[in-house]
Parts: C-alpha cells; sequence; structure tokens
C-alpha cells in the first residue's frame, strides 16, 4: 500500500500528532509498505530531518501563529498537491488537519483519492478558553468542511465522537492511541529521583506531565499547593510556565524531558493529574497509567474513555475541579488502596498497544480505499465549493 501523511506538525516538533504519526509510519516500514509525509518545516534554530525510516519528509514554509508561538504552522502551497499527485498514493492519511491539512484535503478531492482525517486537536476549545467565541464557531465551519472531504474521519473517543456528529461530521469511527508499554513501565520508578524532588522522602509525589499552556488547565492544581504532606512536580515547558512559577512556588519544575528521563519521571509520580478539558484523547494519561500511576483527570473529552472512577483514578467535574482535588488526591493516595489503584493502572493499558492501533488503522484504509473503488461518485461528489481566499490559500489554481 502506498499512504501519503500531511501532517500539521511533525519532528523535531514533539507533541501528540507527531508520536501518532512516528508510529504509524513505524509500522508501515515493519510491513513493507511504502509512505511519503508532508509537514511543516522546522523553526529557525532547529535542525530537520529530510527523511523517516527511509520515507521522504517533504517541508513547506512555516509561519508563527499567536497562542501556538511555540509550534511552525505549514503554509499551504502547491507543493502539497504537486507531491500527492507525484507520489500517487492509494491513500492520504491527515493527521489533525486545520491548515496543511486542509490542503491535503483540498488536494485529495481534486485528484480523486480516498482520504482518511484523523482528528487529534480541540481547536474550537482551544478558541474558546482564550475567550475566542467567534474563532470558535467559525472554527467548526472549517473543520466541518475539512473532514466531510474525506471518506472517513477517526476519533479518539467516545465524547468526541458524539462532538463530531453534533457539529455536523459524517463518517466517524472511533481509533485511541497506543502506549509504549515497554519505555513506560513501573519499574522505571526511581527513588533517587523521589529524594530529589522531595529531599525530606516524607511527601507524595503529584505530577503533570505535558505543555504549559492555558488550555491544560495546570493552574487548578493549586489546590494542592503548599501541603506539608504533598510535592507537587510540573514537568514540561511552554508559554505559561512563567505563571505557573509564580503561582506555584514551592512546586518542581523540571523542564522539557524525553525518552528514559521523561519514563523515570512518571514511574517516580504516586498520583498524576491533568486537568485540561480540551483533549481529545490525552496520551499522557495513558503514558503514566503504563507508568503504574493513577491519575485524575476531567470528565470531558478523552479522558472520560481512559480513566475508571475508583479502579485506575477520578474523573472529576470542570466546573469544580480545583474545589474537588484534594479530596481526590487523599482518596487515591490513601496507604490502603494506593498500591491497588497502581496495579488497575497499569492493567489499564493491557491491550492498548501501538501495534493493535496500526493494524486497526490499516484495516480502516482498506475499507475506504475498497468503498471508493466500488462506489466512486459517491464517494466523491462534487467538489466542495470553497471561498476563493481558502481556494487560493489551499493551492488551489483558481482562474
Amino acid at each position: 500500500m502506498r499512504v501519503a501523511i500531511v501532517a500539521e506538525s511533525f519532528l523535531p516538533n514533539v507533541n501528540g500528532v507527531t508520536n501518532s504519526v512516528l508510529r504509524v509510519l513505524e509500522h508501515l516500514h515493519r510491513e513493507g509498505h511504502e509512505a511519503v509525509v508532508v509537514a511543516p518545516g522546522a523553526r529557525d534554530f532547529e535542525e530537520e530531518i529530510g527523511d523517516y525510516l527511509g520515507f521522504e519528509i517533504v517541508r513547506v514554509p512555516t509561519v508563527r501563529v499567536p497562542l501556538i508561538d511555540s509550534l511552525p504552522v505549514g503554509v499551504p502551497n502547491a507543493t502539497v498537491t504537486e507531491v500527492l499527485r507525484e507520489f500517487n498514493p492509494d491513500i492520504i492519511h491527515l493527521a489533525s488537519p486545520f491548515v496543511l491539512g486542509a490542503a491535503g484535503a483540498f488536494a485529495a478531492r481534486q485528484l480523486r483519492i480516498p482520504a482518511v482525517a484523523l482528528y487529534q486537536t480541540d481547536v474550537a476549545g482551544f478558541a474558546t478558553k482564550y475567550h475566542l467565541r467567534p474563532l470558535a464557531t467559525a472554527a467548526w465551519d472549517w473543520t466541518r468542511t475539512i473532514h466531510n472531504m474525506c471518506q472517513m474521519t477517526l476519533a479518539p473517543s467516545s465524547l468526541t465522537i458524539a462532538e463530531l456528529e453534533q457539529h455536523g461530521i459524517q463518517g466517524v469511527r472511533h481509533w485511541g492511541r497506543g502506549v509504549d508499554a515497554v519505555r513506560f513501565h513501573p519499574d522505571k520508578r526511581s527513588p533517587q529521583l523521589r529524594r530529589q524532588w522531595d529531599p525530606t522522602g516524607r511527601k507524595r509525589i503529584v505530577g503533570f506531565v505535558g505543555r504549559l499552556a492555558p488550555e491544560k488547565g495546570v493552574h487548578r492544581l493549586v489546590s494542592l499547593h503548599g501541603r506539608r504532606d504533598i510535592q507537587l512536580v510540573i514537568v514540561g515547558d511552554g508559554p505559561s510556565r512563567p505563571e505557573l512559577e509564580s503561582m506555584l512556588p514551592g512546586a518542581v519544575f523540571t523542564g522539557a524531558l524525553g525518552g528514559d528521563e521523561l519514563a523515570a519521571a512518571y514511574a517516580s509520580l504516586d498520583l498524576f493529574v491533568h486537568a485540561g478539558e480540551f483533549e481529545t484523547f490525552c496520551q499522557a494519561i495513558q503514558e503514566a497509567q503504563a507508568s503504574g500511576v493513577p491519575t485524575i483527570g476531567p470528565r470531558a473529552g478523552g479522558p472520560v474513555d481512559l480513566i475508571q472512577g475508583r479502579y485506575n483514578g477520578m474523573l472529576l467535574d470542570v466546573d469544580t475541579f480545583t474545589a474537588d482535588l484534594p479530596a481526590a488526591a487523599e482518596w487515591l493516595l490513601h496507604p490502603e488502596r494506593h498500591d491497588q489503584l497502581r496495579r488497575n493502572a497499569r492493567v489499564s493499558v493491557r491491550s492498548k498497544t501501538w501495534e493493535a492501533l496500526c493494524t486497526q488503522l490499516m484495516g480502516y484504509y482498506t475499507e475506504v480505499i475498497e468503498n471508493t473503488r466500488r462506489v466512486p461518485l459517491t464517494f466523491f461528489g462534487p467538489r466542495p465549493e470553497l471561498p476563493l481566499w481558502a481556494a487560493r490559500a489551499l493551492g488551489a489554481r483558481v482562474a
């Protein structure tokens, strides 16, 4: 099979979108398939790669956008259509399409190549968080246009599927995320690291891992700050770090970690807390669970499918998250149940390997390809009407 991936984010930027694309490429490589990736270029000071596992990575120019300044946004241009036409894939995989991915969706229609879109980023939710409600409405309109140009949309959680369908997006199916249960493992727990975080050796370690940005809700951990029995550890970096360091002066801020350092950090926590309500999946919760760490998350988005109340963690209402957090943490950290909760957390991810998820994805590819060959007019239909500015921005040939 020949697979073209158009990704909104890719190496050297590491995030949920990049991670999923890498795992898919590794599976395609193992199974002997062919692939090409179209992705944004790196930031000025970072070195970008031109291939991954022998698969060509084609870069497009990037710009910086307010609110997500730390991530380069790919500029849609004619390169997208040219690469897809030359590679002539059996299917196009759009990883979290919104800007560059929109060009991929439009090009797929022009070239009559079936496309599968993976919904991974709640742009409308982010806009709401930043008090930009008109932008949130426009984001849903744009998201619906992009995804309904594709033959299938894959979403990572039941609540996300319901929300997409509510906003008029068709052909939505479930595709979760795998977790590396070898890298993220309870055996990576480090007494030395825990002593570094808490020299007294008497506190329970409660932490967050992820990008430090407003939509992640890290400020809601303030209700655990200053307690004699809890040491907060914040792993990650981002635009909110200075504000959070001021708000949580007693917390340990490690900065961004990767590889074995990240695995050790996860496993050395006693409790993981993710308070952001706009996660379509929340891979960090799975990585914490694989590390044998009970988790607390909001009763919203992806965490609802990952956390089983009082089995491997707790779900808290978004509106009362900060107020409810101390009692939930105390219950989960209680010595009589904490060890069992740690074991339960690990059991939770037993069947969630990337190999199984990628095999399922290949099945979706095959289904879409077979259906479009059988009833091509139904699956492609007339090309959608786009505003002139949008058509030009996506690299379409406009008279």
